[in-house]
């Protein structure tokens, strides 16, 4: 483990760019950036388009270490490159941003109020790869849409079954069981989730950590006993589907926790912009965030 990564991490000074959109989010957030479906043809032409979109936000000025603590990549980003060095390499040696690899391969229909992830083939040869890469954690979601206590605790058991793997592997894994923010029991599956979550930590060893991404909670400092919790680096939060003004809003009121956000980040961006105005952009909704997250 890179202790100079582990040591920005632990600080929480900035926050993670969740930059995974994966084959079944790719459409929209190309079209979110201005470009539509018809402008490319095939997957492999819509992965060129966003590996574009991501070299732009990532070798922007305004994409630097002193805000942002880290960035989650996609497989297909990690296998490529940045100005001519691997897209993990380049995070941190030229930006000092710590890479993390979205590792999951999608969402199980939903059963008992949420929805498993589907099996993941291959993860121990994935994460081999990963670390030659410079990768210094994972990251994988699955979704709780009601309060359904069988379902949030095959939720959680599954996600610290994989983190176990995944530490034993020499990553750091976030756990990412996401609450809809629709959901019409959102606060009652938090109350539930907390509970899993806290059981899962007892069978992780004292000399390894694991992190949380969680939704904003309806609850201010409702997660703070795992920002103290000893086998815990950090608490990120997702911006599941909150605008940029709402998911800063509520990240303010939960001090210690920081952003990880995908939509919210690249709100406002978009591939007709000159260099001058995306970089204005961006640094303006890097600097929004940064705030809220260190607030």
């Amino acid at each position: 483990m890179n202790r100079e990564q582990y040591e920005k991490v632990r600080a929480a000074d900035g926050f993670i760019a969740a930059l995974d959109q994966s084959g079944g989010s790719t459409p929209k957030a190309l079209k979110l950036y201005g470009i539509p479906e018809n402008a490319y043809s095939g997957e492999q032409e819509m992965y060129d388009r966003i590996h574009d979109m991501r070299t732009r936000i990532i070798t922007s000025p305004a994409f630097d270490g002193d805000r942002i603590m880290g960035a989650i990549l996609f497989e297909d980003t990690m296998n490529r490159d940045i100005e001519g060095r691997g897209s993990a390499d380049y995070l941190w040696s030229a930006k000092r941003v710590v890479p993390f690899l979205k590792v999951d391969k999608g969402l199980l229909p939903e059963a008992d109020g949420v929805q498993l992830m589907k099996p993941i083939p291959n993860l121990d040869a994935l994460l081999h790869r990963a670390r030659e890469k410079g990768v210094f954690g994972t990251k994988m979601r699955s979704v709780i849409q009601r309060a359904n206590e069988a379902g949030i605790s095959a939720v959680a058991r599954q996600q610290f079954d994989f983190g176990r793997q995944i530490l034993a592997a020499g990553l750091v894994p976030i756990l990412e069981p996401e609450v809809d923010i629709h959901s019409p029991d959102k606060a009652e599956a938090e109350e539930l989730l907390r509970k899993h979550l806290r059981e899962g930590l007892r069978n992780i060893p004292d000399d390894q950590v694991v992190m949380f991404k969680l939704t904003l909670p309806e609850a201010d400092n409702f997660y703070r006993e795992f920002l103290e919790h000893p086998r815990v680096l950090g608490v990120v939060a997702l911006s599941g589907g909150y605008s940029r003004e709402e998911a800063n809003a509520r990240l303010a009121r939960n001090p210690g926790v920081v952003a990880s956000f995908s939509r919210a980040l690249t709100e406002g961006l978009s591939a007709e912009q000159s260099d001058e105005a995306f970089d204005r952009a961006l640094d303006e909704a890097i600097q929004s965030i940064y705030e809220a997250s260190v607030a």
